[in-house]
């Protein structure tokens, strides 16, 4: 590599290179300081005057990366040194540079890194064909054919590319799927927060920088807007000169490159990237002077200034009256014609995605607000509520919770619109919308921050559940105002960013020869604060403002993108918010006990920097690569699809899958329960396996009868009874929480719609006995055992009259003569089966166990013999009983 550079960038090539930079720096320079002194008296003249936009209702934070990290983690970089793949441990600080080490020891040891990339003006990209794309497009003679073989081959199938149009390209690659598209987030954001270098605190030196550059440009004839505008004052600066001097280095070099396209191609990237870095050292250092020089001039100019602030603005009035009677009735005509028809199509393909990603901002935003909602629900203690405020502190900063509101604005589409009005891509709006809607972000977490701070302090008693909702409502309310402030406010700058470039440009060759005449109208004590290039594009800007303020209000009233109206005005309903410490809340102070962290300098600070995104490599888990594969997100952060909707979703799934289980069970019954027949099936197996006629229908209970009670009077127990007859049947039929009442011998009544869901037949083999019949019907709490002994040789004797027994007596001598029958049968026929009775005053809904018991024969001479009872015959003839008419 070093013999390609060293070979085509001889002593000759690098100073043609560095007088190249210094003449574009010596001509920027002299616009740049008259530019200095027109920002200067500008600034002046609005502190003097006042005026400006309304005070915004989110609060906004002034260094929210403090002590916080932005991502780390392992994988594969390709070196072009050794032309071979290594693992590399990367580092993304609160700069946003990415620093590179050779490994997660080699950091922690606080071992030099072994490079650091600054994304300005780098593309990130996850496709090698759009990378090939961009190279064929690229301004070079080498260029890589379509058909050829493959550029780069990367060890796995998720490359990540830093493509840069001047400096070096970085090639990584990663395992999974999901890492690549957690770094493409994190580069992407990298490349935003570089490219967006100028500083808007500067009043002065920003605007005469950006003038400056316009001007510059527009005398070479480019007009619109450039893409490669990105970094900071020298970054861009060295992509000013390379925009001219790669073109002639190229002619020269190119041409003498061997080898295959492919190679000429590395080769020349690699040249570049040399040229690159020497006009980037020379740009820095030049225009530090150029700023120190202007800087030296400031106090003199200031009291200048405001000396003569009065003559001055009198002055350029008396200018601008005459430039505006040359140049507005052109301006207007232009306007009309040719600008004014395509004012609403710009503004329409502007609002669509613009307003789809601040809405998802107010999405992500209330869903976090939520969170937290129900977080504080679950535990209300403030030590869990700091711990959740900590968390969303910095949600702005998250660039893979981001990255969906990003998305949207990527959809702007000004296809048909770039060739008419010049304008070379749209990045620039696309990244400043993007920068937008992280500030938004950021102003309603932070001021949220303040919100719920604030109402700890002032009502330490009040629920918190309801403190959070309300400062939620505040914040969500003050965000609805500010992105519509924002949002109108973006849309009135793009679209003088795109229409003003074009009317300079079709105006120039009719204006620009009359415009010199006019510098003798200026005093030459005031020469240097008004120029008559300025008054020119201001006369300009003043003819097409009316019409584009028009046009923004007009979008406001139809309430199509959730704009307010100009005549809406929020009144700051929090004087005291404002006034509030402007440093941010240190959560992780409030909780009690927490452990102070060391200060140290250095490596060893940002070591120990809380990271916003999950690290990519958990201390003690061993993962393939330094992979953040399976890697929860540090501090519970979640990312992607982890949030609560991923929770939610989770715990419907287990939902589904418990209802699938009981759906299982149910086809599937176990033995204990009996299978679902048909009435009429059900009825002729009956009937085939126990040989009997079909019972006569029941008489069904009256609504709210009482079941029978046990006879008080009765010697047996219920644990003796259960020794005696076999087999138990047990019905449990379910009750409702409401029926508290239960039937006097324990059973819970079965409702119209209530089913059998459980029964339980054992079977047993007993000796027989001499029966003697005896009925009773055990009063219990939790179950009803009708249990009867049957004996033939006294069958009569426990008849009573009916006359000489109670109410409830009465009922139990029904169920006795009932059992008398029972016995009667047997004496008959000992072969067969007992007929199933059916007692007049049983309830339809509850069977009688006594029609399925076997008699137990006691006292019987001779050799005992067995009585054996079929399960599956007991079951099948149970659920006919047990079953409940349908509903």
């Amino acid at each position: 590599m070093g013999d390609v550079i060293s070979s085509n960038l001889d002593e000759g090539k690098r100073e043609m290179i560095t007088a190249h930079t210094r003449a574009v720096m010596k001509e920027f320079g002299k616009v740049y300081e008259e530019q200095y002194a027109v920002a200067l008296f500008n600034s002046v003249r609005f502190e003097i005057e006042g005026g400006g936009t309304p005070q915004t209702q989110l609060l906004h934070r002034k260094d929210p990366l403090k002590n916080k990290s932005i991502f780390s983690g392992g994988l594969f970089h390709y070196l072009e040194e050794s032309k071979k793949w290594r693992s590399r441990f990367l580092y993304v600080g609160d700069t946003y540079n990415i620093s590179l080490y050779e490994s997660k020891a080699a950091y922690d040891r606080g071992i030099q890194s072994k490079g650091v990339i600054n994304c300005a003006g780098y593309r990130a990209l996850i496709s090698m064909e759009d990378y090939l794309e961009l190279l064929n497009n690229s301004p070079s003679d080498a260029k890589a054919k379509g058909g050829n073989a493959q550029f780069l081959k990367c060890p796995t199938q998720y490359p990540l590319i830093l493509w840069h149009p001047y400096a070096r390209h970085h090639y990584f690659c990663v395992m999974t799927e999901k890492e690549q598209q957690k770094w493409h987030a994190v580069f992407q954001d990298c490349v935003r927060h570089t490219n967006n270098g100028l500083s808007e605190e500067c009043k002065v030196s920003t605007p005469a920088f950006t003038d400056a550059l316009r001007l510059y440009r527009q005398a070479k004839g480019h007009y619109g807007t450039w893409d490669m505008m990105c970094g900071n004052q020298a970054q861009i600066l060295a992509n000013l000169v390379m925009e001219t001097l790669q073109p002639e280095l190229k002619n020269m070099i190119v041409p003498r490159l061997k080898g295959k396209p492919q190679q000429r191609q590395k080769d020349w990237m690699l040249i570049s990237d040399a040229v690159y870095r020497q006009v980037l050292l020379q740009t820095r250092s030049q225009h530090e002077a150029l700023v120190q020089t202007c800087e030296v001039e400031h106090p003199r100019l200031d009291a200048t200034l405001r000396t003569d602030m009065d003559q001055i603005i009198t002055s350029k009035e008396h200018v601008t009256g005459k430039i505006r009677a040359l140049v507005l009735p052109r301006a207007n005509q232009l306007m009309s014609s040719s600008v004014q028809p395509y004012i609403n199509s710009i503004l329409e393909a502007l609002m669509e995605p613009t307003s789809r990603g601040f809405a998802e901002v107010r999405e992500i935003l209330f869903r976090e607000l939520v969170e937290v909602s129900k977080n504080v629900v679950n535990d209300s203690s403030k030590e869990k509520l700091v711990e959740h405020m900590e968390k969303i502190s910095m949600l702005a900063f998250h660039p893979v919770k981001m990255q969906s509101c990003y998305e949207k604005m990527e959809m702007l589409n000004l296809e048909g619109l770039q060739q008419r009005f010049d304008v070379s891509s749209p990045s620039v709006f696309i990244q400043r919308a993007q920068i937008l809607m992280r500030q938004q972000m950021d102003n309603g977490v932070y001021t949220f921050e303040q919100l719920v701070h604030q109402s700890l302090q002032e009502h330490s008693g009040e629920d918190l559940c309801k403190t959070i909702q309300r400062c939620q409502d505040r914040v969500l309310k003050k965000y609805d105002y500010d992105s519509s402030s924002v949002r109108k406010k973006f849309f009135r700058e793009a679209l003088l960013q795109i229409i003003i470039p074009y009317m300079l440009k079709q105006l120039s060759p009719s204006c620009s020869p009359d415009l010199p005449k006019f510098k003798e109208l200026i005093f030459e004590d005031f020469s240097r604060f008004i120029l008559v290039e300025n008054i020119y594009e201001e006369v300009v800007l003043q003819s097409i403002t009316k019409d584009i303020m028009m046009a923004v209000k007009e979008a406001a009233v139809q309430r199509r993108h959730n704009l307010y109206r100009d005549s809406v005005v929020l009144t700051n309903s929090d004087p005291n918010l404002h006034l509030l410490g402007e440093d941010a809340i240190d959560w992780a102070g409030q909780i009690e006990g927490a452990k102070e962290v060391e200060k140290r300098g250095g490596e060893a600070a940002n070591r120990r920097r809380k990271q916003i995104v999950s690290m990519i490599h958990l201390e003690g888990t061993p993962l393939p690569y330094e992979s953040c594969l399976e890697v929860p997100g540090v501090d519970n952060i979640p990312e992607e699809k982890e949030g609560w909707e991923n929770l939610e979703s989770q715990k419907l799934e287990q939902t589904k899958l418990e209802q699938t289980k009981l759906e299982a069970s149910k086809s599937e019954p176990p033995k204990s329960e009996c299978p679902e027949l048909e009435p009429s099936a059900l009825e002729s197996l009956k009937l085939e396996s126990l040989k009997l006629e079909p019972p006569k229908p029941e008489s069904p209970k009256p609504e709210g009868q009482v079941a029978v009670k046990t006879d008080p009077g009765s010697p047996d127990s219920i644990g003796q009874i259960r020794h005696l007859i076999n087999p138990v049947l047990e019905v449990v039929g379910p009750a409702s929480e409401e029926e508290n009442s239960q039937l006097t011998n324990g059973v819970f009544p079965l409702e119209e719609c209530d089913e059998v869901k459980h029964i339980v037949t054992v079977t047993e083999t007993v000796q027989r006995q001499s029966p003697i019949g005896k009925g009773l019907i055990d009063e219990s709490s939790d179950e009803t055992h009708a249990e009867v002994d049957g004996r033939s040789d006294v069958a009569g004797k426990d008849q009573t009259s009916d006359t000489d027994l109670s109410e409830d007596q009465q009922a139990v001598s029904a169920i006795e003569s009932a059992i008398q029958q029972i016995v009667n049968a047997v004496q008959e026929d000992s072969d067969e089966e007992f007929p199933q009775s059916s007692s007049t005053n049983s309830s339809p809904n509850h069977h009688d166990d006594s029609g399925f018991q076997s008699p137990a024969n006691e006292n019987v001479e001779g050799e005992p013999q067995p009585i054996t009872v079929d399960a599956e015959q007991v079951k099948l003839t149970l659920v006919e009983e047990a079953k409940t008419p349908p509903c």
